[in-house]
Parts: C-alpha cells; structure tokens; sequence
C-alpha cells in the first residue's frame, strides 16, 4: 500500500461527546482491585475501568501452579476462575451504557474474554451479552514484537483469536475484541514513528486475517480499537492524527470500508517510561504535558500515570492525584471545551505532520519489503529495531544529550529517592486465592473434564473454539484451558 500521495486533511474531531478518563489498576485479589475501582469511580459520571492482571494470568498460569505463590496478585490482579471475575467487577452494571471495561491481556485473551461473559451472565441473565461494552486487548503481534507474553505458537494466537473477533461481532455489538497496541512496543523502547508504523501495519495485518475468515469489513472494522503511548518528543504531538488518516485511507482503498470501519477508536496512555525514580514529583509536571498531548491528538479515553509508579503499585494519593491532571485539563482549563486541538493548522504542526508520515510511510515499505507483517515478525525485524531504539534512547540520558530534569539535568545533588511503601500482597491473601481454586477445582471436577474434551475437539476439527471457551469458562480455571489448549496446538517459544 502506497497512500502517500493520496492523504487528505480530515477534519479536527468535535470536543468530547464523552468524559475519557480511564484509569487502570490491578492489585492483590478480586475483591481488592474491585475496591479500587469503586474509589477511582466515586465522582466520575461514567465508569470506565482498565484492568491489570498479575504474571501467572498473563501467561494462563493459575495461582496453584508449582513456583507461582509469591507472584500471585503482585504487579496486577489474580484471576483464575469466573468466580474472581464476578468479584472483580462486583457492584457495578455491566449492561449500562455508562458503563465499560477494558482489559490488558493478551495471550489467554480469549479465555478471559469468555470469564468476563461468563460472569456477565452469572448477575445478569444471558440477555446482558449484546449490552456489553469495552475491550480486550489481544493484541498478539506487538506481543512477540516487544513482550513476549503470549503462550500459543503465533498461528494458533492468531486462529484463537479470528474465532474471539468473529463471535464478538456477531454477538456484541459494543465490545472491540482487540485493541492494537503501540503502548507497549514504545514503552520497549521504540521511536514515536516505529511505535506508530509498527501499530498501523499489525492493524493492517488483522484486518487482512479477518477479511480471509469471512467476515465482513464492515462489521469487524468498527470494533478495532487502537491504543498509544504518548511521551514527551515532539513526534508526539502529530503521531495520533497521522495515524488516524492513514488507517482511514487504508481501510478505505485498500479493504473497500465504509465511513464507520475506517474511524481509528483511541485510548492513549501517559508514557511510564518516562517517569524517573530522581525527584520524582517532577513525574507530575511530565504526566501533565503528555496528557495536554493526548488530548490534542482527539484521544477517545486517557489513563495518566502516577507519579509513584517508579517504585511500587500506585497509591491511593498518587492515583487521585493522575485523575485530576485529566479533570483539571477538561473541567477547569477551557483549551478542550470548544475544540480538540487549537494547534491543527498550525506552521509547526503540519511540519511535524509531514515529517512523522513521510518517516511511517518509509516503514511501512521495509515491512513490505520483508514480506509483510508475519514474515517481518519471524525475522525479529520489528523486535530488533525496537531493541536499537532503546539503546540509543538509554545511550542520550547517560551522555546528557537527552536531558531528564532531575536526573541529568538541574539535580540538586542530594539523594531524593523517598521512603515509599511497596504495594505487597500479604501471604495470608495469596493463600487464600489457592484455596479458592482448589475448591472450584473440586467442585467442578467431572463437568471440567467434559468440557476440556468437548473444547479439544472443536480445536482438532478446526471449528471455531469460543463458543466451546463459554462453556468451559463456567466450570474450568483459567490454567486447566490454556494447559489443555497447549497440549493440543503447542507452546510459544519466546523471542530474545
């Protein structure tokens, strides 16, 4: 694809028709997360939640697995069983319109999709699952391109979830079953133009899968959402807005889309990497800059980082703190009230424009060039500029070229890393996720065994697994699918 020369303005986005504040968190248990759910929501007029999962769910581990205790709940929450999701996301409706949920994972995405449904059903009858609304992440390519956190071999990730996206647009008109995902390739250490031509070319790449299963552009092309880091370099200021044209276009000339299949659905991110342990309340003023940023690049929804996520899990102060950065931009400043972005036709930002889709363009030939997405992906082409990037990045703060406030620049010479109390989860809570699911386990011990066998099956014919996913997602634990899954389509073998 080749759209260069045939890029047109699109107009600056209308202000917000919808608050986009979304906060994520994740810690210790369900019930725990679920608390601090409830405190983020308590003033704002939509309830638009971000989860964060512990290692041994990101990798489909469950928390009674051999080596896995002391990881339990640390770093995000524990879900192992549809038990947990229920407490999750206890109190609130999950039918509302007020109401949706976004989920980061990506390997046992599927599976913890079919949880969420499972547990939607469980409080709210099967009537709730057209009402549904939010995101899973899903996102396997920038999985293997920058995190490695997927645990089926790339074809069978990509089989599992082609089933995932075909349910969920028949079935869910308001969920988007993957969010393709710059975030974590820029927080690997990529550069502004990588993060962005590295997103856009997976998103063409999904695209292009799911159209060869049938389904219809203009049904799955609604439903995928996109989500970006957003930092302090320049790039930053023009990246979301390049972007969304260059889906529009593609999307359009290239799959034949209509209007709605070629809208670029955004949530942005404030960038952790750029959060320094030195001086840290400096973090504050950084946050700040990124997410006037974002919402100059007509973000859909934000969540800002805390200042204290340098050392641990943020707190309670540090995380209200993120929150009404975002409230103070758009409640207290007038800059977002009338328009998204004052700066759109300025001198400087169509220079920048030009600069950033010449240099994605650029991108997008080498991956061509390379064979496409998948070929490029097998040859480490994606993970090995990325790694480059991260190395100069580091090389800039260590020779002062890259100056950090605080760090390497205006220091004042005195250690300043505080006292701050690490987010642990107490022994006592990680026992009582284990005996939890031994006694799910045991309940369900022979309706599990039946529905891990009718699930193999439908995988070995090559049917579409996710209605077999709902079912055991109601009597298995996460780690006896994604085990049973494993045996018959493999492991992933991670890159380095």
């Amino acid at each position: 694809m080749s759209p260069a020369n045939r890029l047109k303005k699109q107009p600056a986005r209308l202000p917000l028709q919808e608050e986009p504040t979304r906060l994520f968190s994740g810690l210790m248990l369900a019930e725990d997360t679920n608390e601090r759910f409830h405190y983020l929501t308590q003033h704002q007029r939509t309830h638009r939640l971000s989860t964060a999962f512990d290692g041994p769910t990101l990798y489909g581990i469950d928390s009674d697995a051999d080596g896995v205790f002391g990881k339990i709940g640390e770093g995000g929450v524990a879900i192992d069983t549809v038990e947990d999701m229920v407490r999750l996301y206890d109190g609130f409706d999950l039918g509302s319109p007020n109401f949706s949920a976004s989920m980061t994972i990506s390997g046992p995405a599927p599976i913890i999709m079919a949880m969420y449904i499972a547990a939607a059903k469980r409080r709210f009858g099967p009537k709730v699952v057209p009402k549904l609304r939010g995101t899973i992440q899903a996102d396997i390519f920038k999985e293997v391109q920058a995190q490695n956190e997927t645990i089926f071999p790339i074809e069978a990730s990509l089989r599992f979830l082609t089933d995932m996206v075909e349910f969920t647009t028949r079935e869910m008109p308001r969920w988007y079953p993957i969010s393709i995902s710059g975030y974590h390739i820029g927080e690997a250490g990529s550069t502004p133009v990588q993060q962005a031509a590295y997103t856009l070319s997976n998103g063409f790449a999904y695209a292009e899968m799911f159209a060869a299963r049938g389904i219809p552009v203009d049904q799955f092309g609604p439903r995928l959402s996109f989500f970006l880091d957003c930092g302090l370099d320049v790039e930053y200021i023009a990246l979301a807005r390049v972007s969304r044209r260059i889906w529009a276009i593609g999307m359009r000339d290239v799959f034949g889309a209509g209007p709605r299949a070629q809208l670029f659905k955004l949530h942005t991110q404030t960038s952790g990497r750029s959060l320094i342990a030195a001086e840290f309340k400096n973090n504050l003023t950084r946050t700040a800059a990124e997410l006037m940023i974002a919402y100059m690049n007509a973000t859909n929804s934000c969540h800002s980082n805390s200042a204290d996520e340098p050392f641990t899990t943020p707190s309670e102060e540090w995380i209200r703190l993120a929150a009404h950065g975002q409230a103070i931009l758009l409640e207290e400043s007038g800059i977002f009230k009338h328009t998204m972005n004052m700066l759109s036709g300025s001198p400087g930002m169509k220079a920048v424009e030009r600069s950033v889709e010449t240099a994605i363009l650029d991108e997008f030939r080498e991956i061509e060039r390379l064979g496409g997405v998948l070929a490029a992906v097998e040859d480490r082409y994606q993970r090995s500029q990325i790694q480059n990037a991260a190395h100069r990045y580091e090389q800039q703060i260590y020779n002062g070229t890259r100056p950090i406030i605080g760090l390497n620049r205006y220091r004042n010479g005195a250690e300043d890393i505080p006292e701050v109390k690490l987010a642990r989860t107490p022994r006592k809570k990680q026992q009582l996720q284990v005996d939890r699911l031994v006694k799910f386990k045991k309940k369900n011990a022979e309706k599990a065994k039946r529905a891990l066998d009718k699930l193999a099956d439908v995988v070995e014919r090559g049917g579409n697994c996710f209605p077999m996913l709902l079912e055991a997602a109601e009597v298995c634990s996460l780690g006896q699918i994604a085990g049973r899954l494993q045996e018959v389509v493999g492991r992933f073998r991670p890159m380095v």
